[in-house]
């Protein structure tokens, strides 16, 4: 006999849960913001060049991104709760044994794999299955706020960090984020239930005589694969898989890592350039979270378009900027309040488009596409720094394809739902 094990606030219990999920992306974007801050100190204490470490940055995205549909499934078999506990004890334990390492191989296998393992399972898509299991108002916004917690976690952890790079080097920076992925298994374990159902409420904004949205059913390679490859038949996904590429491409694998590099070329300190993100952040967690708002109300293949384009543009305009205060300020608040606006939008389509059920391992892909495009831009930035002692073709090009992306956007058709597997 089951026990259904109550729990205060009823229906607003469901803001617990986001309150919990958010500190857990936060924590994981301050893990995968890390390189950035790690790549200068890593270079005087180990005598590592750029493009190695840049590496070891991009094998993490790609991970990272690539787990994100065998997430989606695995939360649907072996349960959120669980694979949320299991991935934070791997983030700590991974980063933590990197103070060990000593060749550049170990930079890779724990910065790179195993993080990447890790963080991958607490990252977008747990946002997108615990908005599709928890909420049925209001869907929109509380994807942008909890995709907002990578800026939040990006306006927390990079000045710390930067800070304590410059004061210590590398080793308390690796200390520091293993340590806040530890403190939040216990609040993981005790504060989130499976589902609504397990302590006896609906989800947020559902009616009494609203049915549930039945389980998935499959094995975890069947399901993530069968739906990967049903989704495959449909333009709409090629597209959403496009223009999410294009999105990592030009947000964490190029300015994540390599904005406190490019800033350091200028002369300008690791902490004052942290500090550049960091306002990024501040505009990005209000930009996301009305994106989020947006979303709800208006057609998301227009914000996409409006995103997209706005952030291809500030891409450009950087390298050729004065690197002044004033100029970066523009840039900070510019492209601050674009940098992951497109989430929430991106989410609705996926979800309009797939079903509730299938919505969160097709979004997983998509991900995918968008870490793979992050992958690609901190290998190839990293690289076109060391053949030619600049980052001016590598933000040029990332801003083209911002322009690109918000063409395809007015493409995508997602009105029709993805057909059941007989």
């Amino acid at each position: 006999m089951n026990i259904i094990r109550r729990r205060p606030f009823g229906q607003n219990y469901a803001f617990v849960v986001i309150g919990v999920i958010f500190l857990c992306l936060l924590a994981a974007a301050g893990l995968r913001s890390a390189p950035g801050v790690l790549i200068l100190p890593l270079e005087q204490a180990f005598g590592w060049s750029r493009d190695t470490i840049s590496l070891s940055a991009a094998i993490g995205i790609f991970i990272y991104g690539f787990v994100g549909p065998f997430a989606a499934a695995l939360m649907a078999s072996f349960g959120v709760r669980r694979t949320l506990v299991c991935a934070l004890a791997l983030m700590s334990a991974s980063t933590a044994s990197s103070l060990l390492m000593t060749e550049p191989w170990h930079l890779v296998l724990t910065w790179g794999v195993l993080s990447g393992l890790g963080s991958g399972c607490v990252a977008i898509v747990l946002g997108a299955t615990i908005v599709n299991r928890w909420f049925v108002k209001n869907r929109g916004l509380m994807m942008g706020l909890l995709t907002a917690s990578t800026a939040t976690g990006t306006l927390i952890f990079l000045p710390a960090l930067a800070a304590l790079a410059q004061a210590g080097g590398w080793e308390p920076v690796v200390l520091a984020v293993a340590i806040a992925s530890a403190v939040l298994i216990p609040l993981a374990w005790f504060l989130v239930p499976e589902r609504p159902r397990d302590i006896g409420v609906r989800p947020y904004g559902a009616e009494a005589d609203e049915a549930a949205v039945p389980p998935a059913a499959g094995s975890l390679l069947s399901r993530t694969f069968g739906v990967l490859r049903r989704a495959m038949k449909r333009r709409v996904f090629w597209y959403l898989f496009a223009t999410f590429f294009i999105c990592g491409f030009t947000t964490n694998g190029l300015i994540g890592t390599h904005l406190i590099a490019l800033c350091g070329d200028q002369g300008i300190p690791e902490v004052q350039a942290a500090g550049l993100l960091a306002v990024m952040g501040i505009f990005d967690l209000v930009g996301t979270t009305l994106s989020g708002w947006l979303t709800d109300r208006y057609d998301p293949r227009k914000l996409l378009f409006v995103y997209y384009g706005l952030r291809g543009l500030s891409l450009i305009y950087l390298p050729f900027s004065d690197f002044s205060f004033y100029s970066l300020s523009i840039f900070a608040v510019f492209y601050g309040l674009d940098w992951i606006a497109t989430v929430p939008p991106t989410l609705r389509l996926t979800t309009e488009a797939f079903g509730e059920v299938d919505a969160p391992v097709v979004f997983g892909w998509v991900v995918a596409g968008h870490q793979l495009g992050a992958a690609s831009a901190a290998f190839f930035a990293g690289y076109m720094r060391t053949i030619q002692g600049n980052y001016l073709e590598a933000f040029v090009l990332a801003g083209l394809t911002g322009l690109a992306a918000a063409v395809i956007s007015l493409m995508i058709r997602s009105r029709q739902p993805l057909p059941v597997a007989a």
